[in-house]
């Protein structure tokens, strides 16, 4: 990529007054921007701008789940895509560099990166474009594509099946109860995020552990949501975790141990997480994801009624 205009000027907000600046390029999330902010999971020295003048070339941000948080995952990156390759690559990537250098410590992991696209991108020319545009610009900075995943959404209406009978549900008891659970289904996990982590070395049951401590112990909602399944003789088959994020309710992890797969009790289970979520006030829709690979769970989602809404991707750097 050639090297950005010398008059660009890169630099993150001066402060939350400045939302409207950043606001000049749009993405999905824009309407979560001011509670992010006023909440501290976002904050303006993590949101930067290129400028000409005061033309928004591009914008980027980092997000945490935590307050007080380091940056856990970048999750806007946008450009002006009347700009004319290479461009608007090179400003992108110098907007990449400059900011990455400023917010992430020396010597520490980079955040992933993600982007929710839309379900036809693939096949919508110009969507294709925006997006590879992004693709571009984080492979040029090192990054490589970790996977794609189909964003889903239950929507209240939509009929949720009965209890089979086949499967006896219980609260989850504690950490590890479901950690116990959760090691095995590591084991020949489909799961591109799964994979990664048993390819840095962790165990399945560190990776597990890791799971747990990084993304369910954190959750406020409450743990009696949680489910394990099991036979009616009390082995267990599987477990469900329904939760509520910052933004929406949500099957934040589902699971079949090995032994028990290719039964059909995956519906069994998710329709368990589902009526969990659903008999709470005012619940109008249930998000999950599945990585694109996983085929037999999209299919689970799919047969409970969940529309595929959306599809999102994640890029790491290994060093």
């Amino acid at each position: 990529m050639t090297p950005a205009p010398s008059e660009l000027t890169i630099r993150p907000l001066t402060g939350a007054d400045e939302l409207g600046l950043f606001r000049r390029l749009s993405y999905v999330l824009d309407h979560e921007l001011a509670d992010d902010l006023a909440t501290g999971r976002r904050r303006p020295e993590w949101m930067w701008v290129a400028l000409r003048g005061d033309r928004v070339l591009g914008r980027l941000s980092w997000w945490t789940g935590q307050e007080g948080g380091s940056p856990q995952f970048l999750d806007f990156f946008d450009l002006d895509d009347t700009l004319p390759e290479p461009e608007r690559g090179a400003i992108g990537l110098e907007l990449v560099e400059k900011a990455t250098a400023a917010v992430v410590p020396a010597g520490s992991p980079r955040p992933e990166y993600g982007r929710f696209i839309p379900p036809d991108w693939r096949e919508d020319p110009a969507a294709r474009e925006i997006v590879e545009a992004r693709i571009r610009v984080m492979e040029a900075s090192g990054a490589r594509m970790l996977v794609e995943r189909l964003r889903l959404e239950w929507r209240a209406g939509t009929p949720v099946p009965a209890d089979s009978g086949r499967l006896v549900f219980r609260q989850v008891s504690g950490r590890e109860d479901l950690v116990a659970l959760m090691a095995p289904v590591m084991e020949g996990t489909l799961d591109a995020h799964g994979h990664a982590d048993l390819a840095s070395g962790l165990s399945a049951r560190e990776a597990a552990e890791k799971q747990y401590d990084e993304e369910f112990a954190g959750l406020r909602t409450p743990r009696e949501w949680w489910r394990v399944a099991e036979l009616p003789s009390g082995e267990p088959v599987g477990f469900v975790v329904p939760a509520r994020n910052n933004y929406h309710p949500m099957i934040s992890y589902i699971g079949v141990l090995p032994a028990h797969r290719g039964h059909g009790y995956i519906d069994d289970i998710l329709a368990e997480g589902t009526r969990v979520l659903a008999a709470q006030d005012g619940v109008e829709r249930i998000r999950a994801a599945t990585d694109l690979g996983n085929v037999p769970m999209a299919k689970s989602f799919a047969r409970l009624g969940y529309v595929n809404f959306e599809r999102a991707f994640d890029m790491v750097w290994d060093h």
